[in-house]
């Protein structure tokens, strides 16, 4: 029998790479030759979470720091902040290079939540009231998205108030209006009374360093692929691994499974990266400068 490629993965929250632990579980990286090292990174979603997803410099943050570092080879996370780290390691001198190699797999959910005590109904309400998120995080991004529907850019506020966690704990203590939330902290928020005032999906985005080769990437995200139709087949068999991050806050029946959304991952086409670079350029959120062929390379697919 032929060696498994060893490839070192690393992730931060299930609901972001829950097709990765699957694809490990099931066998299927196996199944195309790998043998697939996930490394578990701190992130903001898990209950006893510390605060080292939250450093304002994201490459002191321990997922960045070990690619960085050349300790992992690919890592995922919402498309806007792969969109912020891939343009910023092509931009700024002594970071290792990453590019985005694909779109997908998971399709994570995120919500703006209030507690009904302050009279919150509409996302309008909103209008120069913080909402509390972890910045340059799929909270952040995916608040934005949601909230420039509805009002001006200049009337949406942001505020840290750490975890996800902390954030519906502050919520609840009225310290803070509204919070922007991820699975599972959706579903505990709705647990304990709090209304949902507007949600959308967050697509996840994939990176790796020139290091890996095409003909890898293409095999972990056949894999990926395999897994995402598993969990749409049967959610509540994998929803284990969402379900630990809320610390015993709720049940497996009270987390909503059709929150639960994978797809496969696909090549990150030169309209959608337009598309989101000239969006976060528009906030601020990354240099200018950066083109597709400097920022994208879809070698899974060549």
């Amino acid at each position: 029998m032929a060696e498994l490629k060893k490839v070192k993965a690393s992730m931060m929250n299930a609901i972001h790479d829950l097709p990765l632990l699957v694809a490990r579980d099931e066998g299927f990286f196996r199944d195309e030759g790998l043998d697939v090292e996930i490394l578990k990174t701190p992130g903001s979603g898990q209950h006893g979470s510390d605060h080292q997803a939250l450093r304002q410099d994201i490459f002191k943050r321990t997922m960045e720091k070990l690619y960085d570092e050349g300790k992992c080879d690919q890592f995922r996370m919402c498309e806007w902040g792969i969109m912020k780290r891939a343009v910023e390691t092509n931009k700024e001198a002594g970071l290792r290079s990453a590019k985005i190699v694909a779109l997908g797999s998971a399709m994570s959910s995120f919500a703006i939540v209030t507690d009904p005590r302050h009279g919150i109904y509409e996302p309008e309400q909103l209008k120069d009231v913080p909402i509390a998120v972890s910045e340059f995080n799929g909270s952040h991004f995916t608040m934005l998205k949601m909230m420039e529907g509805f009002i001006k850019r200049e009337e949406i506020k942001i505020a840290d108030f750490g975890t996800h966690r902390e954030r519906l704990e502050a919520l609840r203590a009225g310290n803070v209006k509204a919070v922007s939330l991820q699975e599972p902290w959706i579903s505990v928020a709705e647990a304990q009374g709090c209304r949902i005032l507007i949600e959308s999906r967050s697509t996840r985005s994939e990176a790796a360093g020139d290091e890996m080769d095409g003909a890898t990437l293409a095999k972990m995200f056949r894999a990926e692929a395999h897994a995402a139709e598993a969990i749409q087949k049967n959610p509540e068999k994998h929803a284990h691994y969402i379900l630990e991050e809320a610390g015993g806050l709720i049940t497996m029946k009270e987390l909503k499974m059709w929150r639960i959304l994978n797809a496969p991952p696909v090549p990150y086409t030169r309209e959608r990266f337009n598309d989101n670079y000239n969006w976060t350029l528009g906030w601020g959120l990354v240099p200018p400068g950066a083109t597709y062929e400097t920022t994208v390379d879809n070698r899974a697919w060549q």
